[in-house]
């Protein structure tokens, strides 16, 4: 039960809304509206919310997007909700809304820039930002980077992690458990360079075959923010969606189908562009100084 009264809330969330749409329309970002009903997705990490007559609930619209992007759309965005299974908890919910959005000819750190403008311009909160690596908040952690270790030396150094992570669940353990809530309250604190395992659908580094051209912001300990500059190699990208489903079954979780619509996108030539998710309740959170994701939400009570 939320402890914010269900009036402000709605309009809370209204003038988010109002803020954001006004931003992209100002920098001449098309709003879009995507299907809700998808193919799924193949990452261990997320759970679709299967339909009782076939498909899934989107846990984003990210594959949409990309085939916007590639028919011609040009930079574009959506708000609205997505469906996750599995996530419940202070800073989760199974429904919730996500803002998303891509730009054409950006990298990534321009990309996060702009995640910052955004904070910025729908906060009266005078944030402080830091601009850094998942390799350096991960060596303040540990006293090593990561990227540099074995998975022995890095279990040792996380000796509380429970015993049966292999070396890129230690990673997830590591930036959920040691780094981030040591992000200190009031900054903005934008993580660049993800370990190449974890690179999901961005591309890897030219300069560093280590690490993916993915970045994270954080305000406060808070995720909010999850962008890539973007995978445009479609056999790449197909490898990637079945070694998802190979871990899926190592862990005993049901393969899941590939999108062969966003295939046929990537073959047919997704520009070079840059995107991001941002999660709206947890952007409220942060602006309104929220501990519990209920009291950003516009649902009424039971």
């Amino acid at each position: 039960m939320s402890d914010v009264p269900l009036t402000l809330r709605l309009r809370r969330r209204a003038e988010l809304a109002r803020t954001v749409r006004a931003f992209f329309a100002e920098r001449g970002v098309l709003e879009v509206a995507s299907p809700v009903t998808v193919d799924g997705v193949t990452d261990l990490h997320i759970e679709s919310v299967a339909l009782a007559d076939g498909g899934f609930l989107r846990t984003s619209p990210e594959y949409a997007h990309k085939r916007l992007l590639a028919a011609g759309a040009g930079d574009l965005y959506e708000l609205g909700p997505v469906f996750r299974g599995g996530e419940r908890g202070r800073r989760h919910r199974p429904e919730f809304w996500m803002l998303e959005w891509y730009r054409l000819g950006w990298n990534a750190e321009r990309l996060a820039e702009e995640v910052i403008d955004l904070v910025r311009t729908a906060s009266d909160r005078r944030w402080r930002v830091r601009r850094t690596t998942w390799s350096e908040l991960a060596f303040e952690a540990v006293g090593f980077d990561p990227l540099d270790a074995d998975t022995e030396r890095l279990a040792a150094a996380l000796d509380d992690a429970p015993g049966d992570l292999d070396r890129n669940g230690l990673f997830d353990w590591l930036l959920a458990m040691r780094v981030q809530p040591a992000l200190p309250d009031g900054q903005l604190t934008v993580v660049h360079r993800f370990p190449a395992s974890q690179a999901a659908l961005a591309r890897l580094s030219a300069d560093d075959a280590r690490t993916a051209e993915r970045f994270e912001v954080f305000a406060g300990g808070l995720e909010l923010a999850n962008g890539y500059f973007e995978l445009t190699d479609p056999d790449e990208q197909r490898e990637r969606f079945e070694a998802d489903n190979r871990a899926r079954a190592r862990h005993g979780l049901p393969a899941m189908p590939i999108d062969e619509a966003l295939m046929r996108a990537l073959e047919h030539g997704l520009p070079e562009c840059s995107g991001v998710a941002l999660g709206f309740e947890r952007l409220l959170m942060a602006i309104h100084g929220l501990d519990d994701i209920a009291d950003a939400s516009g649902t009424p009570p039971p």
